[in-house]
């Protein structure tokens, strides 16, 4: 299914740069650049281009509508080729990609409450949750269609393997969760002053530091852990097809603990401060699918053991093998 790969993968490509830049538009604080107007922007189809709030905020809606056509035609070929193997029925291409659809629309519906509310915070971790949970079933659809690293091969793998990385993916979430919230509170993202620990934050509210300290404190969590697993699992000698996301995901989130230092000790501009964003963005999509080649393996592991019973389960009287 070389068309479906392909579609996919572009697909996944546009949710990821719209997922990125929506948390510019948080950065930026041009989360209310149209105003309270949805799906107009500023009360009309096509605004006057004069606030840069206004031009990032609108950017922002018009990657929602390119994201939403590629999510549409990507499940309607699904719907064209699903009597083909791997495309119709559980586990295929087509059930993947319908469950995008919706996501996006859920998505772009919530965008319209995030905006009715004020653009308050509880909305927007709500609009940046689906957000990032589209992009999840995008990158199962992904590897449904075999992209991704998907192996052809399905090599069985232990519980314990898919144990572990479903858990830093869990991880993940709740990590680029907390930077969303983090980086949409007033304050929040300069409340502590130093690093790795909080500092005096003596300018700050104890909440905003609380605020700052939980996110800091998951992402130590996931830095150990990923650490760990990926020890674990390269003495195990897991599937190629769980390292390489994995090792990945180890990359990134080193890299990731460098850009909040610097962010933090060098007092980096708004611009660069995206970046961070960026990268937890690509953490959370590497460790979840890691996360989900590992189940599928697993799954692979179980259907070889059930087989394996049966198989040398003696034949009763009458039986047919």
């Amino acid at each position: 299914m070389p068309t479906l790969r392909r579609l996919s993968l572009i697909t996944l490509g546009i949710a990821f740069v719209h997922v990125v830049f929506g948390a510019i538009v948080r950065i930026s604080g041009s989360g209310m650049g149209c105003g309270d107007h949805w799906p107009t922007c500023d009360g009309a189809w096509v605004p006057q281009l004069t606030q840069p709030t206004l031009i990032i905020e609108l950017t922002h809606r018009v990657l929602v509508t390119v994201l939403t056509l590629a999510v549409i035609g990507l499940a309607a070929t699904a719907l064209a080729r699903r009597t083909e193997a791997g495309v119709g029925g559980p586990g295929g291409v087509l059930r993947s990609a319908s469950l995008a659809v919706g996501l996006v629309v859920v998505t772009a519906l919530f965008g319209a409450v995030t905006v009715k509310a004020g653009n308050a915070p509880w909305a927007t971790v709500g609009h940046w949750s689906l957000a990032a949970s589209t992009l999840a079933v995008l990158a199962a659809t992904a590897i449904r269609a075999g992209g991704l690293g998907a192996p052809e091969r399905w090599t069985p793998q232990p519980g314990r393997v898919a144990r572990g990385a479903v858990a830093a993916a869990g991880l993940a979430f709740a990590v680029v969760i907390m930077g969303g919230l983090t980086a949409k509170i007033p304050g929040a993202n300069a409340a502590c002053p130093s690093f790795p620990l909080c500092g005096a934050g003596l300018e700050s509210s104890a909440a905003l530091r609380r605020v700052q300290m939980t996110h800091r404190i998951l992402a130590y969590l996931l830095l150990f852990h990923v650490v760990g697993l990926t020890i674990g699992l390269t003495k195990r000698q897991a599937a190629a097809a769980i390292l390489r996301p994995l090792r990945i995901a180890l990359a990134a989130t080193v890299l990731q603990v460098a850009i909040a230092a610097a962010m933090v000790l060098l007092q980096l501009p708004p611009v660069l401060r995206s970046l961070h964003q960026a990268v937890g963005v690509a953490i959370w999509l590497s460790l979840f699918s890691t996360a989900y080649l590992a189940v599928r393996l697993t799954r692979s592991a179980a259907g070889a053991d059930e087989a394996g019973v049966v198989a040398a389960r003696p034949l009763a009287h009458g039986e047919a093998r």
